[in-house]
């Protein structure tokens, strides 16, 4: 089978202006570089097993960098650059693919061509870059004119997507991050609320600036198979799952995570044959440890994150287990700055289990390209395999207080069966797997012929 590096990705998903502790105002000047701390984490990554990093927003902003004043200059909160160019080498010497940020919806008013609109007006070449701009209406900074904003945010101006020379002027800023950098894929944001028509120019221009360069959008609701097709995205962020999987163990209800895995992925899936983007926390939505009513639910939540259809992803300092929620509408606890030199690891166990699911995953084809196949559905057990080539894994679930012994249909012929994550042989009888869960926990099962 033909893959392309995206279909077997393991994602470490840095948001590296919180990272790195920086002001939250930018006042563009040259600061001291913040890529020696980002380099400490390459290796971090590279020993946890991720393939992959998505790091964003990294180009000049105003503040929290999706104000982007500058698409060709790395945020000088960061660095230069030099900097940002030697990191994805090192990056690509550990075997990791980058994937940054392209914020495409809109600007922030300090990009040249809002401060084109602010200094000329009606003689202004910026006034068609942005939508909705009304010279007999006041803004709320009192510019002489008025504009559509992203979500009523009048820092983000939208920009005006019917003008050609925007989307020209975008598309040549992907073949200049992909000449400059040599970086490996975009994560469009907003992507639910782009204009279809760009995201067809920019997978044309994809299929020809690098081999296998991948485009992943950002999307929340909707039809999944609207934006991932053979003319526009490869993958979408997949946040029906991400609820699914928090609801479904603090409710003690598996139905509900097996019906978005079949109303996806089934025999008649919206996204059967799709690679979307999984996980349990990002830099918007609060950590996956403060969503779980039940703190062991961490084990079969990353089990699962890691064997189901799709691509997993891990935000920093999940690996770890650490909190985070939105406090006062702001975002900030969940960006924090960590210095991973002094880090005291509170889930030492919860590391481990990462780093074994991604060798797991590394190691066995059909964790990555497997059919998925249900063989067991209660409230509080869950079991399912991953089959290609004849061959399977089996994914064992228990959100119960309790261990549960089980008993499951073998979904391929089996001698023996091997948990992938403490090496234990696992007890094959009368065609079906024997084994005890224990509670609030999860097995990889590799079948043998």
């Amino acid at each position: 089978m033909m893959s392309a590096w995206y279909d077997s990705a393991i994602f470490y998903h840095i948001y590296p202006l919180g990272l790195c502790g920086c002001e939250k105002e930018n006042d563009y000047k040259e600061k001291e570089s913040k890529f020696p701390v980002l380099n400490r984490w390459v290796s971090h990554m590279a020993d946890m097993g991720f393939n992959a990093v998505y790091i964003g927003p990294l180009f000049e902003s105003g503040s929290h960098g999706y104000d982007t004043t500058d698409y060709k200059r790395v945020d000088s909160r960061l660095g230069t650059n030099e900097d940002f160019k030697a990191w994805v080498k090192l990056c690509h010497e550990s075997g990791i693919k980058v994937v940054v940020d392209g914020v495409f919806n809109h600007t922030g008013r300090d990009f040249l061509a809002f401060k084109n609109l602010q200094e000329q007006k009606w003689d202004s070449w910026g006034k068609d870059w942005y939508c909705h701009v009304d010279f007999g209406q006041q803004g709320p900074y009192q510019d002489g004119f008025s504009y559509e904003s992203w979500h009523g945010y009048a820092l983000l101006p939208r920009l005006n997507m019917q003008n050609p020379a925007v989307k020209d002027y975008l598309l040549d800023v992907v073949r200049f991050w992909v000449s400059e950098f040599d970086i490996d894929g975009i994560r469009l944001d907003c992507a639910d609320v782009l204009d279809f028509d760009f995201m067809h120019q920019l997978r044309a221009l994809a299929d020809t600036v690098k081999p296998e360069f991948w485009l992943m959008g950002e999307v929340i609701h909707g039809d999944y198979g609207r934006w991932v097709n053979s003319g526009m995205l490869h993958s979408v962020t997949n946040y029906e799952l991400h609820k699914g999987i928090y609801s479904a163990h603090n409710s003690q209800n598996y139905f509900e995570m097996a019906h978005s895995v079949q109303r996806l992925f089934g025999p008649y899936g919206l996204c059967r044959g799709a690679n979307l983007y999984n996980f349990v926390d990002n830099h918007d939505v609060d950590r996956i440890y403060n969503k779980l009513t039940v703190k062991e639910n961490l084990k079969p939540v990353y089990i699962f994150l890691f064997t189901i259809v799709g691509i997993p992803s891990v935000y920093y300092g999940s690996e770890w287990g650490i909190e985070g929620c939105k406090s006062n509408g702001s975002d900030d606890p969940l960006r924090p700055s960590i210095d991973i030199d002094t880090f005291v690891n509170p889930h030492p166990e919860i590391t481990d289990l990462i780093r074994r699911l991604a060798m797991a995953k590394k190691t066995y084809a059909e964790l990555n390209f497997g059919e998925y196949k249900e063989l067991l559905l209660r409230n509080k057990q869950y079991a399912y395999a991953r089959i290609y080539e004849g061959k399977a894994c089996v994914t064992v679930l228990n959100n119960d207080a309790s261990a549960e012994h089980l008993e499951i249909m073998l979904p391929i012929s089996a001698q023996s069966a091997v948990n992938l994550l403490n090496g234990e042989d696992v007890a094959v009888n009368n065609g079906r797997l024997q084994l005890t869960i224990g509670a609030n926990d999860g097995a990889v099962i590799k079948l043998n012929a």
